[in-house]
């Protein structure tokens, strides 16, 4: 299954290299009319969505893990492990592609466009994406109902769409990341109770 996800982060890695030139022109237009139409309300509240990324997804499983240990519930325990795999595998293939593709940050390629805040490493794809999509497709894959399902893809949509408006991420690299998690999480679904 690992081979799976690889093999389909790869494809759409080199999809993007050899279809840069129209995307990447695309992405720059994306990024410029964003970053023409901040404001300061907007960016405070995307600047909090994408820092609170990381503590709700270390939350999800957490809390499925304590709910599931307090009701002695033994499928929740395994949905908790399910979660936190699905979103640690995004983290782990997410970094290797990273590693592999060291695509450079917007505002590093086009010096004229300025983020919200500038953060290291490389660009694609992003690591909020995935790791937001790997747990909020596990968790609406767990929990199939609409009331779990309708607001967890809502905030790793909202995670995706809060790292272009800060102007860190071209929105191919949201798309891979969303794309990887979402792989992470069917690639998991073994861990399903």
């Amino acid at each position: 299954m690992m081979k799976l996800i690889l093999g389909g982060a790869l494809c759409m890695m080199f999809y993007t290299i050899h279809a840069q030139s129209g995307l990447q022109s695309l992405d720059e237009h994306i990024l410029e009319y964003l970053a023409a139409h901040r404001t300061p309300g907007q960016t405070a509240f995307w600047r909090a969505l994408s820092n609170a990324n990381t503590y709700v997804d270390v939350g999800i499983p957490t809390g499925l893990l304590a709910a599931g240990l307090i009701r002695n519930d033994v499928d929740m325990k395994k949905n908790a492990l399910y979660t936190a795999s699905s979103t640690a595998l995004s983290i782990l293939v997410n970094f290797t592609i990273k590693r592999i593709v060291k695509r450079p940050r917007p505002f590093i390629t086009h010096v004229h466009f300025t983020p919200v805040y500038r953060p290291g490493d490389y660009s694609f794809p992003s690591g909020h994406a995935a790791s937001s999509f790997g747990a909020a497709v596990a968790l609406a894959r767990a929990y199939p109902k609409w009331y779990v399902m309708a607001p967890a893809l809502l905030w790793s949509s909202g995670i995706g769409y809060s790292r272009m408006y800060l102007g860190v991420h071209y929105p191919t690299d949201v798309g891979a990341g969303a794309l990887l998690g979402i792989g992470s999480a069917f690639g998991m679904g073994f861990l399903r109770p």
